[in-house]
């Protein structure tokens, strides 16, 4: 991850507005992911990234092959996002790598990378802060609030997520789902 301060050149903001106001609308996936990348964006081969995505930080944006990004799902990437192969991230998940600095002057912002490991499922309206790593096969509770890290195979849910158990999947698969006109 880039750890220098993050500013946006005005290509970057244009195209991220535009994706977000316009572009993710568009029912279709290679034009989104098109445009994405156009802007900055690294995304990997049988991803998909479905309707009503927002987007920030387009330079800092990762994402692996075999990636499922649900509709409604905000991806703010201004402090460094990397989401390995074979992730699915349900609808309306909000992962976030900046915040404010309450006790700041000026209201600083502070920024943090997020890393989402290889076969983690994000379930739907889950929330990770900065500064976590979801560990590989992972899985994240609907609705949970994710503000530390998570290990390999784990199961945490609830606000804040707490483990609740570990996986014994085999990771054997590839989410590769891209539905028509989605």
């Amino acid at each position: 991850m880039n750890s220098a301060p993050y500013s946006s050149t005005r290509k970057e903001q244009l195209g991220e507005r535009v994706f977000n106001f316009l572009i993710t609308h568009i029912p279709s996936h290679t034009l989104r992911q098109g445009w994405l990348r156009f802007f900055g964006a690294t995304i990997g081969t049988g991803s998909s990234i479905m309707l009503g995505s927002t987007t920030f930080g387009l330079r800092r944006l990762v994402i692996g092959d075999n990636v499922s990004i649900g509709s409604s799902v905000l991806l703010d990437a201004r402090g460094g996002l990397l989401i390995d192969d074979d992730v699915v991230i349900a609808s309306d998940v909000h992962i976030i790598t900046g915040d404010h600095d309450v006790d700041s002057d000026d209201f600083g912002v502070r920024l943090g990378p997020v890393h989402v490991g290889h076969h983690a499922w994000i379930a739907s309206r889950a929330t990770v802060l900065r500064d976590v790593e979801i560990g590989a096969g992972a899985v994240i509770g609907a609705a949970s609030l994710v503000r530390r890290d998570v290990g390999e195979m784990e199961i945490a849910a609830g606000v804040p997520a707490t483990a609740l158990g570990k996986r014994t999947s085999a990771l054997d698969y590839h989410p590769t789902f891209r539905p028509l006109l989605y």
